[in-house]
């Protein structure tokens, strides 16, 4: 899954998302919205959204190899406009490759403001320069256990792309902590 890891990468990337991954998007997001979400995988993300937000519900959901009856079997490719009508946002954690994942900003930002879950690494990175005109917020993550409750190796964080005129630098949410004892002395 991340450069550094021991583990062999699954065909297609198939990782569920973790409960874990999604809590930092929460406050990011309006209170009622309908989202899409085009790698659906076994629909961990979907779930993860309606249980976190009461009023928040998945309009679309597809993948290219669905692991979950109910999911529409479709490319991301073959996605339109048409899929989407209802969403206000396409939400999901796609495969990390850049090829695929470069291909998804290009084809899914131009029709909805796009949330994207992959490596916190990504914007320090020259081919990160094309794409950086239409992202306009990152929240971190930080590293989360993906499978085999082992820990990631790469830290992650949740990409807002958008084909808007940018006039804002984009925006940096960092990890808060919730409570840390004795805060002071990180300060």
């Amino acid at each position: 899954m991340g450069k550094r890891s021991e583990f062999k990468r699954i065909e297609r990337d198939f990782y569920p998302t973790p409960w874990k991954a999604v809590e930092p998007l929460v406050s990011h997001l309006p209170e009622e919205f309908a989202f899409a979400e085009p790698c659906g995988g076994d629909g961990a993300l979907v779930d993860h959204i309606e249980t976190l937000i009461d009023g928040a519900w998945c309009s679309w959901v597809s993948d290219i190899e669905p692991q979950k009856k109910g999911i529409h079997t479709k490319h991301f490719r073959d996605l339109s406009e048409h899929e989407f009508l209802e969403a206000d946002y396409i939400i999901t954690n796609p495969p990390w490759d850049r090829k695929l994942l470069h291909r998804m900003i290009d084809h899914f930002s131009p029709m909805k403001p796009t949330w994207l879950l992959f490596d916190a690494e990504w914007p320090n990175t020259m081919q990160s320069i094309p794409y950086m005109e239409k992202c306009k917020k990152i929240v971190s993550v930080g590293r989360v256990m993906w499978f085999g409750g082992t820990s990631g190796k790469d830290s992650c964080a949740w990409y807002l792309f958008h084909d808007t005129p940018k006039v804002t630098p984009t925006e940096y949410w960092g990890r808060a902590p919730k409570k840390v004892a004795n805060l002071e002395k990180f300060l």
